[in-house]
Parts: structure tokens; C-alpha cells; sequence
């Protein structure tokens, strides 16, 4: 399964945030072997950029690692709302 986890930061944040979120998906990919990505919308809204972290292939389990990790790293500290996650299915039609 894959995650796709989007949410709001304020622009005074998006540089720290940018950081810590990089330095947090390395340390998860280098212990759990899941492939990351971290992107961010090109334009702001009302103050604020839209991020996405995206985790492919998790293993059972790792949501809550994710957590634990937000926490350490104090991502919910520069995030400005909630956080929003998305699973997806690797999809393979019928031939």
C-alpha cells in the first residue's frame, strides 16, 4: 500500500518544514526500505503552501511509526491544520 499524506503550511514554515520532513523520510527509508518523495504545490494560497509526503510500498505497521516519527521530528508543530492521508493500491488490469 501506499501513502499519500497532503497538508497547509504556513510560507514562514515551508523552509524548516522542507528540512525536517527530508531528514524525517530519510531516516524512515533508510530503517523500513520504503521509497519517499516530498513535494509541495508551485503557488501559495492564502499564505500558505499545500505539501504532500508520499511513502510507496509500507509495510503493516508503519502509519503508526509515521506518527511516532512526526512527533520526534515536531513536523506537527509547523504544520498549519490537519494532516490528510490517502491509501492507494497498486493497480495491475486483467490482460
Amino acid at each position: 500500500m501506499d501513502l499519500y499524506i497532503y497538508y497547509r503550511v504556513l510560507l514562514t514554515n515551508s523552509e524548516q518544514l522542507q528540512k525536517q520532513a527530508a531528514a524525517m523520510q530519510a531516516q524512515l527509508s533508510q530503517q523500513y526500505k520504503v521509497a519517499t518523495e516530498l513535494k509541495r504545490r508551485p503557488q501559495d494560497q492564502d499564505g500558505k503552501h499545500t505539501w504532500m509526503e508520499v511513502y510507496l510500498d509500507v509495510p503493516d505497521g508503519f502509519e503508526s511509526v509515521l506518527k511516532q516519527s512526526i512527533a520526534a521530528n515536531q513536523l506537527d508543530q509547523l504544520i498549519d491544520g490537519p494532516r490528510h492521508t490517502e491509501h492507494f493500491l497498486d493497480f495491475s488490469p486483467c490482460v
